[in-house]
């Protein structure tokens, strides 16, 4: 479903293995990892919720919409497009609200409403004045569970984007093997991330993160914090793919949210270029570095080690540029689109 913040209120209902399930609302559970809750018998649940009234307003820097709220209860949320909207939903919660106040400090927010779409499940939908979605991060603060919204970029143009590179893998975590490759996975995802490095240094782009630079150990969920830390404009995350079935090849992209698509298909589009199969562009994918709301993301599975056609192409240094180049062309292409 995604991520919560600490803190949160939840009934606990039934055990399975290293999982409890827990009811969010009267038609709805979930399940979350033992070891990210702790019983708490100093808390004493009320029979209801109320919400309380809604805020939207604008700093120099991002909008953010607050909800007030009288306990810390569970939530999800979800980009919808065409228009492009964040949808946050609230469980266990009834509606008190009196008003929503909008402030004229908004730049990327366009309209905040909500419905009571069950009697205890509240939807709350902020429409966003730009078709692509930016990205935004949702937590508590104090009472109120507060939805912070990216604007979109006044330059849409590379050489003034802050744009990180993730090298797949790294240190312990080697990564897939190939056919007749002398090294794994996390070794070549390094030297593409360098390539694609020069070729965005080249366009002029002053402002590039990597999560790594050498053969080091980096996990996941660090580098989602660290990539949170940094904000960047979006990230392009470089892997290799692999097979049981040796004759399976080519090139695929995938997101997890609907809204940071359009960055995925381009990217693919051009690498299609490189006369690659096409393996896909795959959506609702729950890799980890997809998985952030908080900037646009693109995994893209370069090609598979596990094909010798295609290894064959992994190991050549040419082939490390031409990638490079033809990712950067598609990053171009999408900002084109979003203008």
């Amino acid at each position: 479903m995604g991520y919560i913040d600490t803190n949160i209120l939840l009934r606990v209902v039934d055990s399975a293995r290293d999982m409890y399930s827990v009811r969010l609302s009267k038609y709805h559970t979930a399940y979350i990892e033992k070891s990210h809750v702790k019983p708490d018998s100093a808390q004493k649940e009320k029979s209801f919720y109320l919400t309380n009234s809604f805020s939207a307003k604008g700093d120099s820097a991002f909008d953010y919409v607050g909800i007030s709220m009288e306990e810390h209860l569970p939530y999800k949320s979800y980009m919808e497009i065409n228009p492009s909207r964040i949808i946050v939903e609230i469980f266990g919660v009834q509606s008190n609200t009196n008003w929503i106040t909008q402030l004229k400090s908004l730049t990327e927010i366009k309209n905040v409403y909500y419905n009571q779409v069950e009697d205890d499940v509240l939807r709350v939908t902020i429409e966003l004045q730009h078709r692509q979605h930016w990205g935004y991060s949702i937590g508590y603060k104090g009472r109120n569970l507060v939805v912070r919204v990216k604007r979109q970029p006044e330059k849409l143009d590379l050489r003034y984007l802050t744009i990180a590179i993730d090298a797949g893998h790294g240190g312990t975590n080697a990564g897939t093997g190939g056919i007749t490759a002398e090294h794994e996975e996390k070794y070549y995802t390094l030297l593409f991330a360098k390539a694609l490095e020069k070729a965005l240094r080249k366009k002029g782009a002053k402002k590039i993160v990597m999560t790594r630079t050498t053969d080091t150990t980096f996990d996941n969920k660090d580098r989602i914090l660290f990539l949170q830390q940094l904000n960047p404009d979006f990230v392009i995350s470089l892997h290799l793919n692999s097979s049981n079935n040796a004759e399976v090849k080519g090139v695929s992209t995938y997101y997890k949210h609907i809204g940071f698509r359009p960055l995925t298909q381009a990217l693919l589009n051009r690498m299609l270029e490189l006369k690659l199969e096409e393996f896909g562009n795959v959506g609702s994918f729950n890799f980890a570095l997809n998985t952030p709301t908080d900037f646009p993301n693109s995994l893209v599975e370069i090609a598979f080690l596990s094909n010798a056609d295609d290894e064959k192409k992994i190991l050549k240094t040419q082939f490390h540029l031409d990638v490079a180049k033809k990712l950067v062309l598609g990053m171009g292409d999408w900002l084109k689109g979003v203008k």
